[in-house]
């Protein structure tokens, strides 16, 4: 039997194989920063990086983190769904992100009845590919384990399925699969701008 793997380390290896120096990226959930700190890092002083969160503590939580980097100046939060990134990013930037994360369920150390939404979710991860670059890469950690995780993570591996083989391919890699309840991480490619979902 293989140990269980640190999803979040695999998210972080795999943008890093798609992401430079200079580069736009996305955390559409921002939670307690630590993910926002890695893109901040990773992009550098020339890169931008867009974060959402509807909770005000993620938010707070997220700025206090990015109080440690010298160049968090390239990091811009918004206090809102990520369901409104398309109206949030600038024009500009739209079909040449780079990466965006996805860590879904509840804040850590938060309310845990306050849970990400299939529907906002499914909303979110639909613009997302949309303001993907070819050879971008969305990363969605998803938590069957937790009240509601079961409905969205199915819907999330439904959402995948759909999509036009042709412009988008999909990987999905579990935690521990001995643990139904283990987290699961979906990583979609844009291979094309021939069309979206």
């Amino acid at each position: 039997m293989s140990p269980p793997i640190s999803l979040v380390k695999l998210a972080h290896q795999l943008i890093k194989t798609v992401v430079k120096p200079g580069d736009v990226v996305i955390d559409a959930t921002a939670g307690n920063g630590y993910d926002i700190c890695f893109l901040a890092q990773w992009v550098g002083v020339n890169g931008e990086v867009f974060g959402f969160d509807i909770q005000q503590a993620a938010i707070t939580a997220s700025l206090q983190r990015l109080q440690n980097l010298s160049f968090a100046t390239n990091v811009t939060l918004f206090h809102a769904s990520h369901a409104t990134m398309a109206n949030c990013i600038p024009k500009n930037h739209h079909g040449k992100i780079s990466a965006i994360m996805f860590n879904l369920g509840y804040l850590p150390g938060g309310d845990k009845m306050l849970i990400t939404q299939p529907a906002t979710t499914l909303a979110a991860l639909t613009m997302a590919s949309n303001l993907l670059k070819v050879n971008g890469l969305i990363s969605i950690l998803a938590y069957p384990g937790h009240l509601g995780g079961v409905d969205e993570t199915g819907q999330i591996a439904a959402w995948c399925q759909q999509l036009n083989r042709q412009a988008y391919c999909f990987d999905i890699y579990i935690g521990n699969p001995e643990n139904p309840a283990s987290p699961v991480l979906y990583i979609v490619r844009k291979l094309s701008s021939t069309c979206s979902t």
